[in-house]
C-alpha cells in the first residue's frame, strides 16, 4: 500500500478529466496550478478548440486562468486514446434524469467504453459524478474487471463526488472539504493521495456507497428544506404574509433554524434531479421515499405557482397573458453564474411561451440565449432602460442577479413580479 500512496503523491502524477464542464475544468485548474500535468477530455470538439486557444467558455474562469493552464502543461483533447498516458483519470460527466424521472447514466457508460481499450495496470480511476449508491461497483468496478483488472491489486477506483458552488466566493474548490470511498483500503489510500495534493480537507467514508449516498443526502437536504419554504410562502400569501419577513423573524432563534429561501423552483444540475436517484434506487428495496417526492412535486410546481401570479396581476390591468409582453429577468438557474442548466426561469418561459405570450429576456451571463437540449429561445439579451422596461406588460424577476439595478426596474416596470424576494431586501415594493 505504500507503493500505491507514494505514486499517487506526487507532481509526477499525470492526472487525466473527463468532462470539461462546471466540475471537470475547474478541477482541471486546480490540479493543473499544483504543479501536476493534466490532460483534459471532451466530447464536444468546440469546447476543445476554445480552451486550446487560451479562452473560456464559464464565466468564473477567466482567459487569463486558462492560458497559465496551457502554459503549465494543461492538454485539452477529444482523443481518449491519450488515456494510456495517465495515471489517474477522473470522470465528471452530467448523470441527467430521462422524461420519467429516472437515472440516465449515458455519459458515464460512453466514457468508460471510450477509455476501455487504452486502461493499463497501476492506473486510478475517480468518479464524480453524483449518482445513486452502488453506481461505482456496477458500472465503473464491473466493466474494469471484465477487462482483466483485479480492483484494490493492479488498478484502483474511488467515488469523490464534486462539491462545486459555482459564484461562491467564501468556499472554492480546495477550501471545501471532500468526500471520498475506496472500493478497498489500498483504493481509498490512492484516492486520498491523490486528492491530498490539491484539496485541504478530505473526509473519508467506508465505501464508495457510502461516498454516493453522503452526496445524495447532502443535496436532498436542501431539496426538502426549500420545498418546504416554498410550500411556505404559498400558505402565507394566501394569508395575506410576507414570507420574507417571517424568515427573518425566525432567523433570530440562535439555534435550531437555518433560514431557506422561496423562489420559482430549483435549478442547476443537483437539486432538481439527484433527489431522484435515490427515489429510483430505493424502490429497488422496496422503499417508497414519499417525503423526497412530495418536496420534489413542490418545487416543480414552482414555476406554475409564479405563473399564476403573473395571471392574476395582468387580469387586474384587463389583460390575458396571451399577447402580453412579459419580460423574464435572469434565466440562470442563481445569481451571479453563467449557469442555466434546469433554470426555474426557462420553466416558467416554456409555461408564458405555451399560453401565448411574447416573451423577451434579460441576462448579462447570456448575452444570447444558450444552446439548451430541452429548451429552444431565438433570443438576444436586452439592455435595461427605462424605455425598455415602459415597453413590457409584465417584468418578472426570475434570478435576482447583483447586476441588476433594482431601483430602475421597480420604477419603470409597469407590473412587476418578484420571484426570489429581493424587493423586500432592498425596501422596494413587492
Amino acid at each position: 500500500m505504500n507503493d500505491v500512496v507514494k505514486k499517487f503523491s506526487t507532481s509526477s502524477t499525470v492526472v487525466g478529466i473527463i468532462g470539461l464542464g462546471y466540475v471537470g475544468l475547474p478541477l482541471a485548474h486546480r490540479f493543473a496550478m499544483s504543479g501536476l500535468k493534466v490532460i483534459g477530455f471532451d466530447i464536444d470538439p468546440d469546447k476543445i478548440a476554445i480552451l486550446a486557444s487560451g479562452k473560456t467558455y464559464i464565466q468564473h474562469i477567466r482567459p487569463e486562468t486558462i492560458q497559465e493552464m496551457l502554459r503549465r502543461k494543461f492538454l485539452p483533447t477529444c482523443d481518449f486514446s491519450k488515456i494510456k498516458e495517465v495515471d489517474a483519470i477522473i470522470i465528471c460527466v452530467p448523470t441527467p434524469l430521462n422524461r420519467y424521472k429516472e437515472p440516465d447514466l449515458t455519459y458515464i457508460i460512453g466514457s468508460m467504453n471510450s477509455i476501455a481499450p487504452y486502461l493499463r495496470d497501476g492506473q486510478l480511476l475517480s468518479l464524480e459524478s453524483t449518482t445513486y449508491p452502488g453506481t461505482t461497483d456496477e458500472e465503473i468496478v464491473t466493466r474494469i474487471e471484465q477487462l482483466g483488472f483485479k480492483v484494490g491489486q493492479n488498478y484502483f477506483v474511488v467515488y469523490c463526488p464534486e462539491r462545486e458552488d459555482p459564484g461562491n466566493e467564501t468556499f472554492g474548490l480546495q477550501s471545501i472539504p471532500k468526500i471520498i470511498g475506496g472500493h478497498s483500503d489500498t483504493c481509498l489510500a490512492a484516492g486520498t493521495a491523490l486528492y491530498a495534493q490539491v484539496i485541504d480537507k478530505l473526509v473519508q467514508v467506508s465505501s464508495t456507497r457510502a461516498a454516493e449516498m453522503t452526496k445524495l443526502l447532502e443535496n436532498i437536504h436542501r431539496a426538502v428544506n426549500i420545498g418546504l419554504v416554498n410550500e411556505m410562502k404559498i400558505v402565507a400569501d394566501k394569508m395575506g404574509l410576507d414570507i420574507h419577513e417571517i424568515i427573518a423573524a425566525a432567523s433570530s432563534k440562535p439555534f435550531g433554524f437555518v433560514p431557506y429561501y422561496p423562489g420559482p423552483g430549483v435549478g442547476g444540475h443537483c437539486i432538481p434531479i439527484d433527489p431522484f436517484y435515490l427515489t429510483w434506487k430505493a424502490r429497488e428495496f422496496g422503499i417508497r421515499t414519499r417525503f423526497i417526492e412530495l418536496a420534489g412535486e413542490i418545487n416543480d410546481f414552482m414555476p406554475k405557482y409564479f405563473v399564476n401570479q403573473i395571471s392574476i396581476a395582468l387580469n387586474e390591468q384587463h389583460k390575458a397573458i396571451k399577447g402580453s409582453k412579459i419580460l423574464i429577468l435572469g434565466i440562470s438557474y442563481k445569481k451571479n453564474v453563467d449557469d442555466a442548466r434546469e433554470s426555474p426561469s426557462v420553466f416558467m418561459m416554456d409555461l408564458l411561451r405555451e399560453m401565448g405570450a411574447a416573451l423577451s429576456y434579460s441576462d448579462p451571463y447570456f448575452p444570447h440565449f444558450p444552446k439548451m437540449r430541452e429548451h429552444t429561445y431565438d433570443l438576444d439579451s436586452l439592455s435595461l432602460g427605462r424605455s425598455v422596461l415602459e415597453n413590457f406588460d409584465c417584468v418578472v424577476i426570475a434570478t435576482d442577479h447583483d447586476q441588476f439595478d433594482y431601483d430602475m426596474i421597480n420604477a419603470h416596470s409597469k407590473i412587476l413580479i418578484d420571484t426570489r424576494g429581493i424587493l423586500k431586501k432592498f425596501g422596494y415594493r413587492s
